[in-house]
């Protein structure tokens, strides 16, 4: 595994090592003593999944202190284009957002460090998203910003939202907790 770039101060998108012969592939998404050797201390507590159709965005979701979470992200089947955003308050890059895109094909792994909002759109029908967090869901601690309040160029006309989503307030109206 190695670090492929950063997205913002802390976000890296890790490439992991894929094996490929004819019967598919193999690609190891977590092994602790490879993220030490690269500088990452990150334990998982919780994994989960999500299927999306096609022109869902799912986001922007974070979960405040004390049950912030880091997150390692990654599309098993399909596509998505992934979204974090800024939400720490004296960071150089707050309110800043950057994507990438996450693919079966491409089997790039975002790692998002506490203190991001992360959301995706789904590029194709069936599409599987995995997330691995650092700490364990918190429903009283669940929150997010709404997706279109950033300034992020969304490649998408009327997306599929979910009524909480769309009810999450704008950056500009929300007070982050992270410092």
């Amino acid at each position: 595994m190695k670090i492929h770039s950063e997205l913002l101060p802390g976000v890296f998108v890790l490439e992991p090592r894929v094996v490929v012969d004819c019967r598919g592939n193999f690609v190891k998404t977590y092994h602790k003593p490879e993220f030490n050797r690269l500088g990452i201390d990150y334990e998982v507590e919780e994994e989960f999944y999500s299927t999306s159709a096609k022109n869902v965005i799912r986001g922007m979701h974070f979960q405040t202190p004390p049950h912030d979470a880091v997150k390692l992200v990654y599309c098993i089947n399909g596509s998505v284009l992934d979204v974090i955003v800024d939400l720490r308050k004296t960071s150089p890059t707050f309110g800043s957002s950057k994507s990438i895109k996450l693919s079966d094909a491409n089997h790039l792994i975002l790692m998002i460090p506490s203190g991001f909002a992360h959301g995706f759109l789904s590029l194709e029908d069936d599409t599987v998203m995995v997330y691995k967090a650092s700490f364990v869901y918190a429903p009283d601690h669940d929150t997010g910003i709404r997706w279109d309040s950033f300034g992020f160029d969304w490649p998408v006309q009327n997306p599929i939202t979910s009524e909480r989503d769309a009810a999450f307030p704008g950056l500009a109206d929300s007070v982050s907790p992270f410092l």
